[in-house]
Parts: C-alpha cells; structure tokens; sequence
C-alpha cells in the first residue's frame, strides 16, 4: 500500500501533466475528489506545463504573468489554449487562455530563455528555524479547528498535497503581526522524479499558497475565524534557476508591503535549503472583512 506521502506526489504528478488535445491545445485533470473552487496555484501550474510542451527543450520559462478572470470548478477540467506569439534567438513567448466549459477563467503570459552565463547576485536568505523542528500546517489547524465556523471545518482540515511548516505559528493562525512578513517551509511529500520541468511546475503550484495571507497578518482577519473573504486577483513567478527539487525542503519568505481598497499586494522569495535564491513571486489579491458566520 502507498504511503501519504507516495500518493501525494503520484497525485500532483497526475494532476500536472496536461494531455494533448489538438495543435496547441491542452487538456489539465480535474483533482481527485475536489470540491468547489479550483486551487489557483493549479491553474498557474497546468497553464506553464502547457506553454512548455511548444518551446525548445533548451528553453526554460524565467517569467510568467498571470490574472485570474473567474473561479474554476472542481467539477471539470480545464482546457488550455497556446499562442505561440514570439520565437527569437535566445527567448520565446506564449500565450495561454484556460477555460472551462468555453468560459475563460486565467490568462496568463509565460517567456522562456535559453540560458547564459552572466553576472550573479542575490539578497541573502532570511534567519528561519529549520523544518524538522516545526509543527506543520494541518497539525496547527487541527489544534485550532474549534475557532472556525462549522461549515468551514472540513474545508479547513482537508489534508493538503503540499507539506507546510510555518516559522511564525501564531501568524498561520491569525494573530494580528506587524510587519507583514512570515516564512514557511514547503515540499512535496515523496519523491519526484529528475525532470527539472515537473519541479518548475510543482514551485508553481506552491506559490499560490500563503502568499495573499500575508496582507491579512497586520489586522484581525483568519481565514481560521471565518471573517475574511479573499481570491486572487493576478500572479507572477520569476524563474531565476532551475537548479532545485521541489521534494526537498524550500523556504517561501513573504510579505505584504501594502493594502487598501479592498486589495492586498504580497511578494515571496523561494530559496533552497543552501540559501539560493530560486524563484520570486509577487500577488495582487482582492480581501475584504466580513461578518463570521458560526
């Protein structure tokens, strides 16, 4: 019998490659046994496996620029459509539509390099406790599920595909923090295979989690309490190497430099356990409070 953590990967393996469905376009799975509304770190992850399947093999994504339209359902998969709108000497463009049903629910630019040497500098990795010493994030909602509301409860305890071990405990679970900056450690449970391309697009599927929490964290909004309603407005991943494993332990440092209007702005830097820095992120998110209902 697979172990949790084997049927994880398997899991988020099945769920990211996307299957051919005529010239340039996709078809992305719909996730077993999900309910409601598609995660949209999903959708960002099927969309890049899509746009790579039409670029040289030597050419890895450095950005990808993304605005979510509607709410995707569980209920059906999602169909990707590629324009190929650019392909010079060292970079390459495409351009994706996802849709559900016919209706547009992402679109999303992703540009690709053929990589070269160059000059190499980077900000330093934050202090961070390590890992293996850290309560994840199920284990901390599990301790807390009696604060939220009765509907959200099986939402809120729905074991993720993701591992996730916050450095700042109370933040997680909603303490009012100052400034707006939190850490956590992510990996997926089992083992990946080599392919730089399938922990591209697992990195994707990550850096939707947290991110837009952060923008809550200096005020007396949990998602935990039921008293914030929230949805991703656009996203954006920077590539900077391809030289990590989504299978071994990254630090995901964020922060939200700003909020107001009804909208929050966050950013995250990715690094490996050596403190590269891998990847950056950065999202605008629609948040507003609302009345909890018990």
């Amino acid at each position: 019998m697979p172990s949790e953590a084997a049927t994880s990967a398997e899991t988020l393996l099945t769920l990211l490659a996307v299957l051919p469905a005529g010239t340039d376009r996709f078809t992305g799975p719909r996730k077993p046994g999900g309910i409601g509304r598609v995660f949209g770190g999903q959708v960002i992850a099927q969309a890049l496996v899509a746009a790579q399947h039409t670029v040289a093999p030597d050419r890895a994504p450095h950005s990808l620029h993304a605005y979510f339209l509607r709410g995707g359902s569980e209920d059906h998969a999602i169909d990707y459509g590629i324009e190929r709108d650019f392909d010079g000497g060292s970079f390459s463009n495409r351009r994706v539509v996802a849709r559900q049903q016919g209706t547009p629910i992402l679109n999303c630019t992703v540009s690709f390099h053929r990589r070269e040497p160059g000059f190499a500098h980077q900000f330093a990795m934050p202090d961070a406790p390590p890992p293996e010493g850290l309560a994840s994030e199920i284990e901390l909602r599990r301790a807390q599920i009696h604060r939220a509301p009765e509907a959200l409860r099986p939402l809120l305890l729905r074991p993720p595909l993701l591992e996730f071990r916050p450095c700042q405990p109370d933040a997680w679970l909603g303490e009012p923090t100052e400034p707006a900056i939190m850490a956590n450690w992510f990996r997926i449970p089992g083992a990946l295979p080599d392919d730089p391309a399938i922990h591209r697009a697992m990195l994707a599927y990550a850096s939707d989690y947290t991110l837009l929490a952060n923008a809550a964290l200096p005020h007396p909004l949990s998602w935990m309490d039921g008293n914030v309603m929230s949805a991703s407005l656009d996203h954006a991943i920077w590539f900077h190497d391809d030289d990590f494993r989504a299978d071994e332990w990254l630090l995901y440092a964020t922060d939200s430099p700003w909020a107001g209007h009804g909208r929050g702005f966050n950013r995250g830097r990715i690094y490996t356990r050596d403190g590269r820095l891998v990847a950056e992120t950065a999202q605008e998110g629609l948040i507003r409070q609302v009345r909890a209902k018990a």
